[in-house]
């Protein structure tokens, strides 16, 4: 049997005590997520959180800290996820940027708004995710050893 986890990022992105989110179709579903997606060939993990949350919000951001690592089995489909989630700092956003398209639109939520959605949340780890954040959980960066890239 070939088994091979899903390979995930996601970033935490605060402002004014609201939180950065993306609405998301999923099978004609709505559901609710932090800027996440797959980590591709050739690109670190910072790089890959970079491009995933430009991609998803039209936002830049510059990766801080690890905020967890954490795995995840669905329940229907039986794969296995590994998620890299980090935050950081946001620097520009690009209004006119066109997102991905399976993403509608991406809101800012505050935490009470994002528990009253649970019921949209893509997976457990969106909800788990924040509160770790929330409780202050950050690891430094260096905790990722990255093999430089050949010139």
């Amino acid at each position: 049997m070939d088994w091979s986890p899903h390979i995930t990022v996601a970033s935490i992105l605060e402002r004014n005590q609201q939180f950065l989110f993306v609405e998301e179709r999923i099978n004609d579903v709505l559901v609710l997520n932090q800027p996440a997606g797959h980590w591709e060939q050739g690109e670190t993990l910072l790089e890959a959180s970079i491009r995933e949350t430009l991609e998803e919000t039209a936002w830049h951001y510059q990766p801080s800290h690890l905020t967890g690592v954490y795995q995840w089995l669905h329940p229907g489909t039986k794969e296995t996820f590994l998620r890299f989630c980090f935050t950081g700092e946001l620097r520009k956003h690009e209004a006119q940027r066109e997102l991905d398209e399976d993403i509608e639109q991406a809101v800012w939520l505050s935490y009470e708004q994002l528990t009253a959605r649970h019921t949209q949340h893509r997976s457990p780890l969106v909800l788990q995710c924040i509160n770790d954040y929330l409780k202050g959980q950050r690891f430094d960066l260096s905790l990722l050893q990255t093999e430089q890239k050949p010139d």
